[in-house]
């Protein structure tokens, strides 16, 4: 199966309200459409996470980004351009997500995916993508696909199959708070 055939399967599933597990700038990731409320509790299901802990979503482009923040500060602009390692920004006034993605505080927490598959995932989707470690919440993040335990694989409604082969050290994100006043906090390094 060819990249291209590969994220427009993925890209029919999110459409239709599934789950999926791919590869994406960081480790492997469980996601779903981030405006459909269903599919984030699906998720929230799967991992066994208590939903109030946020989750992370990926998107292409900074345009992207714009579509679902209120006001997006400038200090994050400097920040998304001067980070070398992929950089979750958790911004407030969120918008336009599913309710059950939101943070209590009604922030999000964004990054924006250079890596080739999941940026392409996301071009065509053209919405932004629940971007979860795939793992049962507590166990470590699954770094490459042969990570990924097997009732993940079972209970999502598409796998990926681009990269699977890889066997390479990864992982997460860094994640960095950004207060209204442009307040920096870091969450994780």
């Amino acid at each position: 199966m060819t990249q291209e055939e590969d994220i427009k399967n993925a890209v029919e599933v999110l459409r239709r309200g599934g789950v999926i597990l791919y590869p994406t700038d960081t480790v492997w990731g469980i996601g779903c459409d981030a405006t459909n409320a269903d599919a984030v509790a699906r998720v929230y299901q799967i991992k066994h996470r208590d939903d109030s802990k946020a989750l992370i979503c990926l998107v292409d482009s900074d345009a992207r980004l714009q579509r679902y923040v209120r006001n997006v500060p400038a200090v994050a602009w400097d920040l998304i351009d001067a980070v070398v390692k992929p950089t979750t920004v958790i911004l407030d006034g969120a918008v336009n997500l599913a309710p059950n993605l939101i943070a209590e505080d009604g922030s999000i927490a964004l990054r924006i995916t250079k890596e080739p598959f999941s940026h392409e995932l996301c071009y065509r989707f053209q919405k932004a993508l629940v971007s979860t470690s795939a793992n049962i919440s507590g166990q470590p993040a699954a770094q490459n696909f042969s990570d990924i335990a097997p009732e993940l694989l079972d209970a999502v409604d598409y796998v990926c199959f681009s990269r699977r082969q890889e066997h390479k050290p990864h992982t997460p994100s860094s994640i960095i708070k950004l207060g209204p006043q442009g307040e920096v906090t870091i969450i994780r390094k």
